[in-house]
């Protein structure tokens, strides 16, 4: 009987801090897209903004953070995925390696605007890369590296032993088994991971702020050595810093609510790949 009393209540206070966590994210997610939904159109997407940001639309922004997006996905992912490899696969316990995790553990909770300063330090300085969306998307790569090796390693380490033992048996080399059997299994969540990892950095402000990212450009910016217009920083000025604060606040919750779509968008790519995944199994 006690073993039900502690069983219902543990299940009630779970349930009730999900629901408080769900209301308090739904009454945030109301308030932004009710303020937002005037100035959400086929127009404000597809156009250039006019008059001093206070009309028009954000596709500079928008065409600049998928870049910058595409070059930090290009950059982390390659690096990010060999890494977790190499520590799951080939690296021997050892304090080394326990070093090296823990490093890079560490970095994962580095706040932003660190990596936004060593990326002007190491990309825009020692570099000579100058302020461009290149050096902005390398900086967020740096960022999203550990949580990269993090979600790929622990996508690894779920691909049981047995697996690689028998497929060693029949003859296979390690790197063959390697890339044959383990990386495909672990395909999907290290995938998973990825589009999770990209979709936070596509939200992120501190880390481009000092490497390119621009508060107006004239024309869409497609070459990685210019600066770029970005939604993160676009909202950021929209709400802090416009002259005329009250007149675009529409516009600043419809940025706002054209980020939160973007990155719903990849995180449904990230769950439908996990869903799809758990049925073929």
């Amino acid at each position: 009987m006690i073993k039900k009393i502690k069983y219902f209540f543990n299940w009630i206070l779970l349930l009730g801090s999900t629901l408080l966590v769900c209301l308090i994210l739904g009454v945030i997610l109301w308030d932004i897209f009710s303020k937002g939904r005037s100035a959400v159109s086929w127009d404000f997407i597809s156009q250039f903004p006019t008059n001093g940001m206070t009309k028009g639309g954000i596709l500079p922004a928008i065409v600049g953070t998928l870049l910058l997006t595409f070059i930090t996905t290009i950059f982390a992912v390659p690096f990010g995925v060999a890494c977790a490899i190499y520590l799951n696969e080939y690296a021997r316990p050892s304090v080394l390696t326990n070093i090296i995790r823990a490093s890079i553990r560490n970095l994962a909770g580095i706040p932003s605007i660190i990596y936004g300063l060593f990326g002007l330090a190491l990309f825009v300085q020692a570099l000579h890369l100058g302020t461009s969306v290149l050096s902005a998307g390398l900086t967020l790569g740096l960022l999203s590296l550990p949580y990269i090796i993090t979600t790929t390693e622990e996508a690894l380490k779920r691909i049981p032993n047995s697996m690689r033992e028998a497929t060693l048996a029949l003859g296979a080399t390690q790197f063959e088994t390697i890339k044959d059997v383990v990386v495909p299994k672990a395909l999907p969540g290290i995938l998973t991971g990825v589009i999770l990892t990209m979709s936070r950095a596509a939200g992120e402000t501190a880390p481009i702020l000092f490497t390119g990212v621009a508060f107006y450009i004239n024309g869409i910016s497609a070459s990685p050595n210019q600066e770029f217009m970005a939604l993160p920083y676009h909202l950021y000025m929209l709400s802090t810093q416009h002259q005329a604060i009250e007149q675009v606040r529409p516009l600043a919750y419809g940025t706002a609510s054209v980020l939160i779509l973007l990155v719903f968008i990849l995180n449904i790519i990230a769950f439908y790949i996990r869903f799809k995944h758990r049925t073929q199994e």
